[in-house]
This record gives structure tokens, C-alpha cells and sequence, in this order.
């Protein structure tokens, strides 16, 4: 990171604001360009301020974070992180993944100057990641989004695979919401994802992209069954691998060991784990996000003599994840993700 990064700074208490900016001035790499007490005043800021990257509060008077997210992005996109504290399950959250924001960290219930400041990294790294966001294929997604996507019909399956998993995180969300609706509710694979994401929001991820798709989405619970006709989300907090109940059935097994991954869920755990059980038969696929998990995952795949798909650079968000495997000769082919559903339809 080079260049400074400019934030403009919305929250309706003072306090919040203040502590913010008190945290990203101790990065050489952020300036605080602003700060508003809610959506209207933020609306109004950004006629002269060009900010990089927005933090957004959800619940403010006058103008909420969701309305500001819609209105804005109705004008000109902008790369909005949500620091809120957000109840309902995640609701809001993910309502305002939906409408246009990038990110979100959850804002402590405790307002203390030790809890606020306990975030201090966590935000600063995802402040870096916003900030190299492509907003053009972002915003591509989101037009695309807004159209009736087709739902191509399986009739027969090769049976050249057994499973599919796919490794995603900055710009999952909505790269998942225009992939997963393409599949119909008699997909013949089975198929697992590993999303970045913060704990206690994956399950109101998953349902909410379960309302917009035929396939069944689910939040992965441990000892439930690897099913065709389904989509499982990996419980955020926990990696996710494949074990063997007294049946013999595939069943999910979750775990916070091992501890040393810089993510858990990791890509490169459950990829590792498929290719062990399911050997040539495992479709492993990287999309968009920053960073290098699903590199060693995908490794794996390859030696047991699966196949690797990767994300395009032309419609990353964050080509990054997708990269590293490119980069390292471990993928057999990279798809633009308006053509991924048609290419895994293909493979199976």
C-alpha cells in the first residue's frame, strides 16, 4: 500500500466517530476526510468530498445506512464497509451486501474505548482490501443482478464428479447471489463454499440466498448429510471437512482446529479434505477475493487429479485469491462468472 486512502466517516454518535478516526489516524495509509452524523449529512458531504472508502452506520436518524447504500448507489457507486451493530440474526447486514456494500465488521455493544479499539485491525485490513476493489465489475454484478437470470436444465449427468467446492471472499456475496440461482433444485452435485465472513451471519446468508435460488441453500451444521440438490454455506468460526457417520454416509464435520489458518473457515482445509475422500473426482473453484487461501487447496485437488476452475481478472472484484493459483499453473481453466454456471454444467 502506497497511496493514502481517504474515508469518510458516518455514525450518528459522536463518540463512534471520534474513536474511528482516532484509530485510522495511526495508520500512515488512511486519512479521515469527513465525518457525518447520518445518511442525509454524508448525501450532502459527498458533493465535495471524494472519498475512497465510506464506514457506515446502519441505524442513524434521518437517513438509515440502507437508504443511503440505495440512494447513493443510484448516483455514483461508492466502496461502503458497514460498522454496525447489527441484530436481527444479521438481517440489516446483509440487506446492505445486497444493496451495494462491500464489507462490514460488527460494531462492539460495549462502547468502551477497549472494545472500539479491538476492531482497530480488522478494520484497517478491510478499509486496504475496499480500497482495491474494482468497482466496475462490482457494479456489473449488480446490473446483472437486477435481471431474471436463467436456470439452465440438467437432464444427465457425465458423473465425472462428486462434489464441488468453491473458495470466495471479498465480493462473494454478490458474486454468489448471480451464480448459485443459476442452478436448478435437481443439481446432480452437491456443493459446498467456503465464504469469508464474519461469525453469526453465514446462516442469514445462506437463507437469504436460499429465497432467490431452486436450489436448497443451507448453513452447514455438523454430522448433516453431503446432499445433491444442495448448496451448503460453511458455518463462519469453523472449518468445514468431510467425514463418515455409522452409515457411511458423507457427512460434515466442524471444527475450530487448526487455529494457525489466517481464515476459518479456509478454502485450502475443505479442498484439502474433499480431495482426500473423493480423490479425481472433486471440481474445486476460486473466485474472487483478497489474498491466498485456496492455493494449497487447490494444490491438493490437482495431485489427486481433480479439476481447478478460477475466476476471471475481467470480472473480479478482488483478483486475488484467483491469482496465486493461476499464477502457480494449478488452474485448468479461468471463466468470467457470467459464463461459470454454463462451464460447471459442461464439466458435469
Amino acid at each position: 500500500m502506497t497511496q493514502v486512502i481517504k474515508v469518510l466517516i458516518v455514525d450518528d454518535s459522536a463518540y463512534v466517530r471520534s474513536m474511528l478516526e482516532r484509530i485510522l489516524i495511526a495508520s500512515p495509509f488512511i486519512e479521515v476526510i469527513g465525518k457525518a452524523r447520518n445518511g442525509k449529512e454524508a448525501m450532502n458531504m459527498l458533493e465535495e468530498l471524494t472519498p475512497d472508502v465510506v464506514l457506515l452506520d446502519l441505524v442513524m436518524p434521518e437517513m438509515d445506512g440502507i437508504t443511503f447504500i440505495k440512494e447513493q448507489m443510484r448516483r455514483k457507486p461508492l466502496k461502503i464497509i458497514i460498522v454496525s451493530i447489527v441484530s436481527e440474526g444479521g438481517k440489516l447486514a446483509i440487506e446492505a451486501l445486497g444493496a451495494g456494500a462491500i464489507d462490514f465488521i460488527q460494531k462492539p455493544t460495549a462502547l468502551s474505548t477497549e472494545r472500539i479499539t479491538e476492531i482497530r485491525d480488522d478494520l484497517i485490513q478491510k478499509i486496504k482490501i475496499t480500497a482495491l476493489v474494482d468497482l466496475k465489475h462490482l457494479y456489473k454484478i449488480f446490473d446483472d443482478n437486477r435481471e431474471q437470470k436463467k436456470i439452465f436444465e440438467v437432464t444427465e449427468s457425465k458423473g465425472n464428479f462428486d462434489v464441488i467446492v468453491i473458495g470466495i471472499s471479498t465480493g462473494g456475496p454478490q458474486a454468489l447471489r448471480y451464480l448459485i440461482p443459476q442452478f436448478p433444485s435437481n443439481f446432480p452435485v452437491p456443493i459446498v463454499v467456503v465464504l469469508h465472513m464474519p461469525e453469526g451471519y453465514t446462516q442469514m446468508y445462506a437463507a437469504s440466498l436460499n429465497e432467490l435460488s431452486a436450489i436448497q441453500v443451507n448453513e452447514a451444521k455438523q454430522g448433516d448429510p453431503l446432499l445433491p440438490g444442495t448448496v451448503t454455506i460453511a458455518s463462519a468460526g469453523f472449518h468445514l471437512t468431510f467425514d463418515k457417520d455409522a452409515c457411511q454416509r458423507v457427512v460434515f464435520h466442524l471444527d475450530r482446529e487448526p487455529s494457525d489458518k489466517l481464515y476459518r473457515p479456509s478454502a485450502d482445509i475443505l479442498f484439502q479434505s474433499a480431495s482426500e475422500l473423493f480423490k479425481d473426482r472433486v471440481l474445486g473453484i476460486i473466485m474472487t477475493g483478497m489474498g491466498s487461501d485456496g492455493k494449497e487447496g487447490a494444490a491438493w485437488v490437482k495431485s489427486n487429479g481433480g479439476v481447478v476452475l478460477t475466476e476471471s481478472e475481467e470480472t473480479c472484484v478482488i483478483y486475488g485469491m484467483p491469482r496465486v493459483v493461476d499464477e502457480t499453473g494449478l488452474s485448468d481453466r479461468s471463466v468470467n462468472l457470467d459464463q461459470m454456471a454454463r462451464v460447471i454444467q459442461g464439466l458435469i
